[in-house]
């Protein structure tokens, strides 16, 4: 592993030692633009010290800015900022793109304009919007990363242009679509796509690449065999997509390989017991796959000097405890489906309509069969989706149980509704649990719009939306309008798609004996303040925020980490003009955000007592018992916390957490805690739980 590392390391150097030190004194004009960059980031707080006489090209070592001159021009600009990701918002950083005063086609007008450039690094800005054409003025760029903005559309094909590109870096962002082809760079060395929401199709690259990541994304066809030829290739991480059918077993063979993650896929079959793998191998994750039979001996018991994680298939070999039974990769392969390749796309994608075509994915009898009925045979998608009715149809593909799908025609689609898929009533719809084509399990919301909606803005809003990616947040994947041929003008039903998480809910892990005994003190305080921050990420994050998010326990999921999702949150229909909207009226959003900090009050309260909360009597009742016993001292506290988490919490830590739930339980709003004040102590409360239990300390005074 270290070999890796320290491997990867001197690529990376070499990459980027390509540029030498800083020589001489900047034109006129290359200063001025570095002034207009400044602006159009709207001043961040690393480029704040410039002042007329800064000297850009000797400015001191940072690893936050780093401006290099050669020749008396800018040929690297590297800026750091402090905003985060879609994925990973900073506690109490506020709202983390940019305003609506920025323009990405402004920043590369100008940033085009450095003629010798040949780095640039723009991370963690706020950055959003696509990356315009006009990229293709570069003509000496080498290194490209724009890691952790807000981007959004497809990656501009102007990239694949870049003869001189060594590295391409656009992790954490909002890409989507298919990734350009990049097989014709010769000197690429570098990529990483990761946490975006590219896809289908696993991307074309060039055979020059040593390390290759696209994790985190939506892509769902097969590994291409091509990549058998990839010789100088040192590390694959390609986890966390929906990749299909069997695991090529080239890949633990090529020459070069050091790392190899395929974790969170849905790979499937076995691997041929006589595999050989490379001498260079460290690291290998196949974990979370659906692969059968015993592990080739070069990672299975052979695997010397290897880390092997190859948990939660169906493999004979290794802890059995950790696999599941053969019955269960066999059924789920079943299931899933590579996507066709298609030999010309359609112009942009949407997301929403991809996923949004299953329709009938959900098990809706009566009524709503008849809606359907009526949809396909006199609606017509909104103007912006690029799709006719007649595609639609012929992609749909309506079951109630994982099997290969049925004819497409909607007579038959209406015949497998069925209602042992309705999941219950939520906060703004009825939700349905369904199967997409390549057999992923989602939930279905369907919100019936009224006449104060607005249609026009629908589509655009409810894109922003299915764009959300926060790690506590359970995602969009999609959603599909429905509109009527007879009026055009307006939009009936939206069916929205989200993922679906199988690990149940917090109320379930606080019922289930078994599953109780799982949440310990630190656990709870871990999911509690996950919480916080998906409901942090809702009101600040975007703009405008989202408030009134339904955050009671049965909505607080639980993956198979533990990691909190907030399920059911808030989603707003943008109103017509001159309709009460909670999206323009801040004082209706004031309100639902305190509302937002009284139900994580609830959450906590729930969470240190093991008591779930029904009625508002039980909630005062508790609340009541809690500062009684806060009055008369630990020992008494102690009495009312949860018996299954005793002895793992240090007083401190469990006082503070109790002091802040009742804080946020205030019946006058306005004294009620912000949501950065319930980070702020929520975060101080784990510091001193773990400060006390890095000294030893057991359950000697329980």
């Amino acid at each position: 592993m270290e070999t890796s590392r320290v491997g990867f390391c001197l690529l990376l150097c070499t990459i980027f030692m390509v540029v030498p030190v800083s020589i001489g004194q900047l034109t006129s004009t290359e200063t001025r633009l570095l002034f207009q960059v400044q602006k159009l980031l709207e001043y961040p707080e690393v480029l704040q010290g410039w002042t007329k006489w800064t000297n850009f090209c000797y400015l001191p070592h940072s690893p936050s800015l780093k401006i290099v001159c050669a020749n008396s021009r800018v040929t690297e600009i590297t800026i750091v900022g402090n905003r985060s990701s879609p994925a990973n918002v900073v506690p109490g950083s506020g709202p983390q793109c940019l305003s609506g005063k920025f323009s990405m086609d402004s920043l590369f007008t100008v940033l085009t304009k450095f003629s010798s450039l040949r780095v640039l690094s723009l991370v963690s800005l706020g950055l959003w919007g696509p990356l315009p054409p006009k990229i293709n003025r570069f003509h000496s760029l080498q290194a490209l990363n724009m890691t952790s903005n807000f981007i959004s559309g497809r990656i501009p094909k102007q990239i694949a242009s870049f003869q001189n590109l060594t590295s391409l870096v656009l992790a954490d962002n909002l890409f989507n679509g298919s990734v350009p082809d990049l097989t014709g760079l010769p000197l690429l060395k570098v990529v990483n796509l990761g946490g975006n929401l590219l896809g289908p199709q696993f991307p074309s690259l060039s055979q020059s690449l040593v390390s290759i990541t696209l994790s985190n994304n939506s892509f769902r066809s097969q590994i291409p065999s091509g990549l058998k030829k990839f010789n100088q290739l040192q590390r694959l991480d390609i986890s966390s997509n929906k990749l299909v059918g069997p695991l090529p077993s080239f890949l633990l063979s090529l020459a070069s390989i050091q790392y190899l993650n395929l974790a969170q896929n849905q790979l499937s079959g076995a691997l041929a017991s006589t595999t050989d793998c490379s001498n260079n191998l460290s690291f290998v994750d196949i974990s979370n796959n659906l692969l059968i039979g015993k592990l080739p001996s070069c990672i299975g018991s052979n695997s010397r000097n290897k880390t092997v994680i190859s948990s939660w298939n169906c493999l004979s070999t290794g802890n059995s405890n950790r696999q599941h039974p053969y019955s269960f990769c066999n059924k789920e392969a079943l299931a899933v489906k590579p996507v066709e390749s298609k030999e010309q796309e359609e112009p942009g994608i949407n997301l929403g309509l991809i996923l949004g075509i299953i329709g009938g994915v959900v098990a809706i009898a009566g009524a709503i069969a008849l809606l359907m009925f009526v949809i396909i045979r006199r609606s017509r998608t909104t103007e912006d989706a690029n799709y006719d009715e007649r595609s639609i149809v012929d992609k749909m593909s309506v079951r109630s149980s994982p099997k290969p799908p049925i004819d497409s025609k909607i007579e038959d689609a209406t015949n497998n509704f069925n209602p042992s898929n309705f999941m219950g009533e939520g906060s703004q719809g009825q939700l349905y649990k369904g199967w997409l084509v390549d057999g992923s399990v989602v939930v279905v919301k369907c919100l019936k719009l009224q006449q104060k909606h607005a249609p026009q803005n629908l589509m655009q809003h409810m894109e922003v939306l299915s764009k959300l990616r926060h790690r506590h947040l359970v995602s969009v994947l999609g959603h599909c309008i429905v509109t009527y041929q007879d009026h055009p003008n307006v939009a009936s039903t939206v069916f929205v798609v989200f993922e679906h998480i199988s690990n149940g809910s917090l109320r379930d892990h606080l019922t289930d004996w078994k599953k109780k005994e799982i949440l310990k003190w630190p656990q709870r305080m871990a999911i509690t303040i996950g919480a916080a921050r998906g409901v942090q990420f809702l009101h600040t994050g975007i703009s405008p925020g989202i408030y009134g998010n339904d955050l009671k326990i049965d909505n607080i999921l639980l993956d198979e980490t533990l990691t909190p999702k907030i399920s059911n949150y808030n989603i707003p229909l943008p109103l017509k003009t001159g309709s009460e909207s909670p999206l323009s009226n801040r004082l209706t959003s004031d309100e639902n955000e305190k509302e937002d900090i009284y139900q994580l009050g609830v959450l906590l309260l729930q969470a240190i007592t093991g008591k779930l909360v029904t009625f508002s009597n039980e909630l005062d009742g508790l609340k009541l018992e809690l500062e009684k016993s806060l009055a008369e001292g630990p020992s008494k506290l102690r009495g009312v916390i949860d018996p299954s988490i005793r002895g793992t919490f240090a007083d401190e830590s469990m006082k503070t957490t109790v002091e802040f739930a009742i804080n946020c339980l205030s019946k006058d709003s306005t004294k009620r805690p912000s949501i950065e004040d319930v980070l702020w102590n929520l975060q101080y409360s784990i510091q001193v739980q773990e400060g006390w239990a890095s000294s030893g300390n057991l359950a000697t005074h329980m």
